[in-house]
């Protein structure tokens, strides 16, 4: 089968052959039909990724495709399920054997690349807003990165949860798409001060950020007292130092978010808003934004996009159809 990855951490991924997995008990085997980009691929080729299985490694997070094998002594799901999964790896191939409970059945309407397009950027801001910062509605939710995979469902989320939504991103294009996704106010943190336009807005009560860097010290500075900041990944490439004294000080909470970590010690988080999620899909009343499909054979391209920013929502890998 065709898969793509990495032979040694710092190599440049590749396509290349590899053989096709056999489920083992309690898995399934999928026959993949998309699958999501993450930056987390990015960190994973790099051997800086908190996950770091070691090479010959397939990348790719965010599998949705066809149950086409079971392995011994495991019930469900049936062979020609539609589901998605998230992995560690090993998405970005025909094939992929993933345990059965990490299946997720997918609403009947739900196109593949959306669902590959869904788990990871939803369920981590769905996670971050409700069970880590119980945003409530009334409170103003700054949004950092808010054009990105996971900003932009933090935007469209915030929204949906009854909060006034800022929404900070590079350039008037991104933007618009945050805009488009409810976003109350807008700032482009190429030309606007973060801080002092916050503020001005009267602060933040909750802050979700995927960027770090100096974005994160500006938007501390514009957090209210008693406020809440959701930490879910650096895209800018700097992580935050943060003063202890001035947590105590403002009554400020900075919230760590792994979104996958909960897999391996409360599922049920997953599970829970996973469900929820899925049924807002099959009501109409979310709308996954994709602005890159690719087919497996261009999937370094695919990867470049994401690195180099040119993406807004998500990148999607497509790979078999049916």
């Amino acid at each position: 089968m065709r898969a793509f990855g990495i032979d040694r951490f710092g190599a440049p991924p590749r396509l290349a052959r590899r053989p096709v997995p056999q489920p083992g008990p309690g898995e399934v085997r999928i026959r993949v039909a998309a699958c999501g980009l993450n930056f987390a691929d990015l960190l994973m080729a790099e051997g800086r990724y908190q996950e770091r299985p070691e090479p010959p490694l397939t990348l790719g997070m965010e599998p949705a495709g066809w149950i086409d094998a079971v392995g011994p002594g495991t019930a469900a799901p049936a062979p020609g399920s539609r589901v998605a999964a998230h992995v560690n790896a090993g998405g970005l191939a025909e094939y992929l054997c993933v345990p059965a409970a990490r299946c997720v059945a997918l609403p009947d309407a739900m196109p593949f690349d959306v669902a590959a397009a869904f788990q990871i950027a939803y369920g981590t801001s769905h996670v971050g807003l409700g069970h880590k910062a119980r945003l409530g509605a009334g409170e103003t939710l700054l949004v950092l990165g808010a054009a990105g995979g996971v900003g932009l469902t933090a935007v469209e989320l915030g929204k949906r949860m009854g909060a006034r939504v800022i929404a900070c991103a590079r350039g008037a294009a991104k933007l618009s798409v945050a805009r488009a996704a409810g976003a109350d106010h807008l700032i482009d943190s190429e030309t606007e001060d973060i801080r002092s336009t916050v503020r001005a807005l009267g602060g933040a009560d909750v802050v979700y950020d995927p960027v770090g860097g100096e974005q994160f010290d500006a938007a501390f500075r514009a957090t209210n007292p008693d406020g809440r900041i959701v930490v879910v990944g650096f895209a800018s490439g700097t992580v935050p130092r943060i003063a202890a004294n001035h947590l105590l000080v403002k009554n400020i909470a900075v919230l760590g978010l792994y979104w996958g970590g909960y897999l391996a010690f409360r599922p049920e988080v997953v599970t829970s808003s996973l469900r929820t999620l899925f049924g807002w899909y099959a009501e109409g009343g979310l709308e996954p934004h994709i602005s890159h499909r690719f087919p497996l054979a261009q999937a370094a391209e695919a990867l470049a996009t994401l690195r180099e920013r040119r993406s807004t929502g998500k990148v999607v890998v497509t790979i078999a159809e049916g």
